[in-house]
């Protein structure tokens, strides 16, 4: 299994019929054809999520004809380019929900990421490299790489590496092979480790922040009310 992202301690993940040699691949790019199932879990718990995703032709659960759903998994077979689209966990029909991944599927040129850590987004400092496949041809085509639409350089083995990432490595990537094509765009987002704690810390608790605002406001007045008393007294004393 290959964790794609975390929010609310629950994860979504991608499991691909494929023997997957690289470490921890982040495959949101996939073949027409491929197999996958996506699985939900929350601290090694799965009960209770279910799949759901939002394409351009609709927004449903996981579900004939597009997935058959087992437990908290999805099984997706012989995808096509109509399963392109926005991927996540939901929890008791809407009570929670994890973040979102990106599904794209491809007739001829994928794009996979391959992590020092499997979550994303990628953390500040580590090292991703990106690898150009193609669907029929070997897989160490030379490929070149592209950045924002930005030429970046061109690889003989079809992987570049970059290392110690930081926020000016975020952007849209792509590849494409001489003869083959070009993949589709994939994002990367760079977090630092700070970013990534506050925003699970605030995610991990729905009603800190309205929390937060209650509490506030009864400072406020408490505060104003003890100014007002105090100046009644006074007004009294030397009244």
């Amino acid at each position: 299994f290959i964790d794609v992202r975390r929010i609310r301690e629950a994860t979504v993940w991608i499991q691909t019929a494929m023997a997957a040699p690289e470490k921890n691949p982040s495959r949101s790019q996939f073949f027409k054809g491929d197999s996958v199932t996506l699985s939900c879990e929350e601290d090694n718990s799965s009960a209770g999520w279910t799949v759901r995703r939002n394409t351009t032709t609709s927004q449903s659960e996981c579900k004939d004809p597009w997935g058959q759903p087992a437990g908290s998994s999805c099984i997706m077979n012989f995808l096509t380019q109509s399963d392109s689209g926005v991927y996540w966990c939901e929890w008791r029909e809407g009570a929670a929900s994890s973040s979102s991944i990106q599904l794209t599927v491809t007739g001829k040129i994928r794009l996979w990421m391959i992590l020092q850590s499997p979550v994303l987004p990628v953390m500040e400092g580590d090292d991703v490299t990106l690898s150009c496949h193609t669907k029929t041809a070997p897989s160490n085509l030379p490929a070149a790489f592209y950045k924002d639409g930005s030429l970046i350089r061109t690889e003989p083995a079809g992987h570049m590496t970059l290392h110690h990432v930081t926020s000016s490595d975020e952007g849209l990537y792509r590849c494409s092979i001489s003869a083959h094509g070009e993949s589709p765009s994939s994002r990367i987002s760079v977090s630092g480790q700070q970013d990534l704690n506050k925003s699970l810390t605030w995610k991990n608790c729905p009603f800190c922040s309205l929390l937060l605002k209650v509490v506030s406001l009864i400072f406020l007045v408490s505060t104003y009310l003890y100014a007002y008393a105090l100046f009644e007294m006074t007004k009294m004393r030397f009244g």
